[in-house]
């Protein structure tokens, strides 16, 4: 049996992310923390996405990405881009573009441009393994934690 599973995870340190995503027309972006670094040669990172969500198949029909570090200060960021349903999610931000042309948030840490080498099946989501194309420090800042996000990702709700 395991107890409090949803606190427990919160123990696994990784951070905060905002995944631009675009189609080459349409584009999306979301709240993240399941990514991580996967290679040296060639830089891949794994990032975990809901195969029901809109952000899903625009990354599928574009096959770029960008990762968006938040800092601590970012928790506001953070929850906007994890709600659902929102009309114009990206309006009232401002964004900039790198190689892939995928949308980058300008008041994020750091960002990596990617391009989606391949999907893998990973429960209810799916990896997207992507290598990095570019990176660049947009400021300075300490990360924020996934751990520091409280329940804002209502996982406890998802364990039941």
């Amino acid at each position: 049996m395991i107890e409090n599973i949803s606190e427990l995870f919160k123990h696994i340190s990784h951070g905060v992310y905002v995944v631009g995503v675009s189609d080459g027309v349409s584009r999306n972006a979301f709240t993240a923390a399941w990514v991580m670094q996967v290679s040296f040669k060639p830089p891949l990172l794994a990032i975990s996405i809901n195969p029901g969500h809109y952000s899903y198949r625009l990354m599928q029909a574009g096959g770029i990405c960008t990762v968006n570090v938040l800092g601590r200060d970012q928790f506001a960021i953070a929850e906007h881009f994890g709600r659902p349903g929102i009309a114009d999610k990206m309006a009232g931000f401002a964004w900039q573009q790198d190689k892939t042309g995928a949308p980058i948030l300008s008041l994020s840490l750091a960002y990596f441009d990617c391009e989606v080498c391949h999907y893998a099946d990973a429960g209810d989501h799916k990896i997207a393994i992507c290598q990095v194309l570019s990176a660049a420090t947009l400021k300075q800042g300490e990360p924020l934690l996934y751990g520091q996000t409280g329940d804002m990702d209502n996982s406890r709700g998802l364990y039941q």
